[in-house]
């Protein structure tokens, strides 16, 4: 007898995208992003506003992904949510409104955490390879920066992470310093591509064990740009590419000196990555290189999946619904949620 097909709604709304996925078993039959353009005035995301926005965007984001995937209420077999980390206000959202929706059709509920779902991005069925367990699992985004050791769907150890800001942050705040728009993650990683990366040598936090940190290389920076503004006001100017091209080098450095220890660390070579700066060409650029050079197995994410977006989330609810692992209507979303 042919088995049904699974049909998982999936909501994402853990920071300022408001994001509904169809998943029919593990293969994406839409996958609807709503961003929020109104948190580029203020050079990073507003809480309350990206509430707000969540609110306004929710239903239309959810009926666009039903319709996008000719697939109506009544075929669902689950709702999967995004419970945590993230913005409280945020979250709150698109909790309330699976929960609601769970209740009114009688179908079960699915709590996914959402780092988690950024390297099981990866099992998502489509044509590019899928990988093996174990592997390390590099999370890099403007919220988190963590090396997890993967040995299961669902088995994550958490072997180091930044011990203040995150990769994603230290570029928004590097391009703040330099004039850049926000986003300026994606702005950097353009110009670096016709700058020089050793122009300017900044220092590489020395951090014990497979931890890192950032705050320090941001100060850095920040005196750095200030001392030779005092000099020549035309500095950032004349010096644009090459500074965008050592402040990317150095980023990737701290955190590409901690994956090469865990990999020996735990012998394991396979790396697995996800996040919103998974896009980074320089990053991605590292991790192919040395792919080649050591014998390692890279896994990067199609850009589709880089940023947050509502299959990453829908694929972890097609693995639970697996498994029955349901979620229940008592669970709160948490800001800070562990795997």
């Amino acid at each position: 007898m042919k088995q049904q097909p699974c049909y998982i709604l999936a909501i994402e709304s853990s920071c300022d995208d408001t994001a509904a996925a169809i998943l029919r078993n593990d293969e994406v039959l839409s996958n609807i992003i709503a961003t929020q353009d109104v948190h580029k005035q203020y050079g990073g995301v507003v809480p309350e506003l990206a509430s707000r926005a969540h609110q306004q965007n929710i239903i239309p984001v959810v009926d666009q992904a039903l319709k996008e995937a000719g697939v109506s209420k009544s075929e669902l077999s689950a709702i999967a949510y995004t419970r945590g980390p993230g913005l409280l206000g945020s979250l709150l959202v698109g909790t309330s409104f699976a929960k609601s929706m769970s209740m009114g059709l009688d179908i079960p509920l699915i709590d996914v955490n959402h780092m988690q779902a950024h390297l099981l991005a990866h099992f998502i069925k489509d044509e590019h390879p899928t990988p093996t367990f174990p592997f390390i699992g590099v999370t890099v985004s403007g919220g988190h920066t963590q090396l997890v050791l993967v040995k299961d769907y669902f088995e994550f150890e958490l072997i180091g992470t930044t011990l203040d800001d995150a990769i994603g942050e230290a570029f928004d705040k590097c391009g703040k310093i330099l004039g850049l728009g926000y986003p300026a993650g994606p702005i950097i990683d353009k110009l670096a591509k016709t700058g020089n990366s050793k122009a300017f040598s900044f220092p590489v936090p020395k951090v014990p064990g497979l931890n890192l940190s950032y705050s320090g290389f941001k100060t850095n920076v920040i005196n750095f740009i200030h001392k030779n503004m005092q000099k020549d006001a035309g500095f950032i100017d004349a010096n644009l590419n090459d500074l965008c091209a050592s402040i990317q080098y150095t980023l990737i450095e701290i955190i590409f000196q901690k994956i090469e220890k865990a990999v020996d660390q735990h012998q394991v070579s396979k790396v697995v990555l996800g996040g919103g700066v998974s896009a980074n060409f320089g990053l991605r650029s590292k991790l192919e290189t040395t792919a080649v050079q050591k014998g390692w197995n890279v896994y990067l994410p199609p850009f589709a999946y880089t940023t947050d977006n509502a299959a990453m989330i829908g694929i972890v609810g097609y693995l639970k619904h697996q498994k029955e692992d349901f979620g229940s209507l008592k669970e709160a979303a948490s800001a800070r949620l562990k795997f």
